[in-house]
């Protein structure tokens, strides 16, 4: 181990970077679609090794920015797919986004990079990463709003580990996975007996964890309340055409009317074509086809401040009784920042269908559904951040996510954001029934394991038995606070230890 060092050692920066973007990309194939989560963890072990080579702070920082350029390149891939629904327009877009994207987020992982061996100094640099580059992440998702698409612990989507969030929320998993990695690693600098002695506890600690976190076989009991959900697959480029607006309608009512009789029926985001004050037919056309059933729809309004990304609860008189405003808004997507200059030059966001933007709502809030309990209502993009889920007035029944994810075309976006949903469940307790225009429609119990779905790019309907909510969890309770705490004593230590070191 210690020639292969040696040689890297001596490679240009530009090699290394290479080398760099070549492991990010193979680090991000454990993500949804793929699920190669053993080619994640060997590609991050080989990172460790060529950050290890770094001569300064500097070189690392240019090797955790070409990872992270690889790693969100292909992560993000789906990026572009917005930019196509109307090509001759925003095609041209496209390569800019996505270099645009990857490249910011890369500046995350090149400051956990460059930072470790600031702080942690050459020797102890690699084990110093674990903590770096978790705290990066962290900021990754809290600063300006926040994005925390992609982060390395949903590799574990659908596997055992998956339940640790229950536990220690996804950045905890996050600082997990690199433990298993770069930890690993590290521990190989000590005498050979002590390396394995340690790297074999390392492992036997997590994979320990993991098994002894295995969710319960729970059976939902038959007397809970039925709640349909629908999925239209109305394509972002024909959702809107005049001639496609009545078709996609119809259908959501045809699905609404089939045989059964659901307590709830849930439409999409944004799946009424009307405004929700010029909506009182529509909204009564959408009661009657229930059969007297409660409905959630996804449909905008305007108000005083603005349009609105919206979901309504209809009673069995049509009228919207209860009303959540989206609060955590896509940049760029539903509003552009800066937006009185934007506005002045023309420029919009590419999900709102009137005026240059939607306007938040006041935030999290919960919403009654009688007999069903109540509810988180999560539009679209907000299922992406635990901490807004955490961050609700009181405890729901359950997790409610109405979502339009044509926007994300049918490849990886779909299947990644259904991923990071499952966490919310996990790292909650709660069960979360998810609507989505093209897919995929799920309903997933509180241990994040889909029960029931409708594939990506299918029209349908799916009933369900709404799942018993799990006792609360240790992150529901605590959020991202310990770690934060452990983060802030870990990074204060390295540099009081630099400190005398330098002395």
């Amino acid at each position: 181990m210690a020639d292969t060092v040696a040689r890297l050692a001596l490679a240009s920066t530009r090699i290394k970077m290479l080398c760099a973007v070549g492991l990010g990309v193979l680090s991000g194939l454990g993500q949804a679609p793929w699920g190669l989560w053993w080619l994640t963890l060997a590609a991050l072990a080989v990172l460790a090794i060529l950050f290890d080579t770094s001569r300064d702070w500097r070189q690392g920082a240019w090797i955790g920015w070409a990872a992270g350029v690889g790693y969100f390149g292909l992560v993000l891939s789906w990026i572009v797919e917005p930019f196509l629904v109307d090509v001759a327009r925003h095609g041209w877009m496209a390569p800019f986004a996505l270099i645009g994207i990857a490249g910011g987020m890369a500046l995350f992982w090149a400051l956990g990079f460059g930072l470790a061996p600031a702080l942690g100094g050459a020797r102890h640099a690699p084990l110093m990463l674990i903590a770096t580059l978790t705290a990066a992440e962290l900021l990754r998702s809290y600063l300006l709003t926040g994005f925390p698409w992609g982060m390395l612990a949903y590799i574990w989507a659908g596997l055992p580990p998956m339940q640790l969030a229950a536990w220690v929320g996804p950045h905890g998993l996050t600082l997990l996975t690199l433990l298993l990695t770069f930890g690993t690693y590290a521990v190989t600098t000590l005498p050979r007996a002590k390396a394995v002695l340690t790297g074999g506890l390392i492992w036997a600690g997590i994979v320990g964890a993991s098994i002894f976190a295995m969710p319960p076989t729970v059976d939902t009991p038959a007397d809970r309340p039925t709640v349909r959900l629908l999925q239209p697959n109305a394509a972002q480029q024909l959702k809107w055409r005049e001639d496609m607006i009545p078709v996609f309608f119809q259908r959501q009512l045809d699905f609404s009317g089939f045989e059964g009789s659901p307590d709830l029926v849930v439409w999409p985001e944004t799946s009424v074509p009307a405004l929700l004050e010029n909506a009182d037919q529509t909204l009564r056309t959408i009661s009657e086809a229930a059969n007297g059933a409660m409905v959630a729809i996804g449909i905008q309004r305007s108000g005083a401040a603005g349009f609105y990304n919206s979901l309504a609860v209809l009673d069995d008189g049509g009228e919207a009784s209860r009303v959540y405003d989206k609060h955590h808004l896509v940049p760029f997507g539903e509003y552009v920042p800066g937006g009185a200059v934007a506005e002045r030059l023309g420029i919009r966001g590419f999900a709102a269908q009137s005026g240059f933007g939607y306007t938040p709502g006041p935030g999290p809030a919960l919403l009654d559904f009688g007999g069903l309990g109540k509810a988180l209502p999560l539009i679209c993009y907000e299922a992406i951040f635990p901490q807004d889920v955490g961050g609700a007035p009181s405890r729901p029944d359950w997790l409610l996510q109405i979502t339009n994810d044509a926007w994300f075309g049918t490849y990886s976006g779909p299947y990644q954001h259904l991923a990071q949903a499952r966490f919310r469940a996990v790292e909650q307790g709660l069960p979360l029934l998810r609507a989505a225009n093209t897919g995929i429609t799920a309903v997933v119990d509180p241990y994040g394991r889909v029960l029931d779905h409708i594939p990506l790019g299918e029209a349908g309907y799916l009933d369900a038995k709404l799942p018993l909510a799990a006792t609360p969890t240790l992150y529901s309770r605590t959020g991202d606070v310990a770690l934060f705490t452990f983060l802030a004593l870990a990074l204060c230590g390295a540099m009081v230890a630099a400190r005398r070191n330098s002395n």
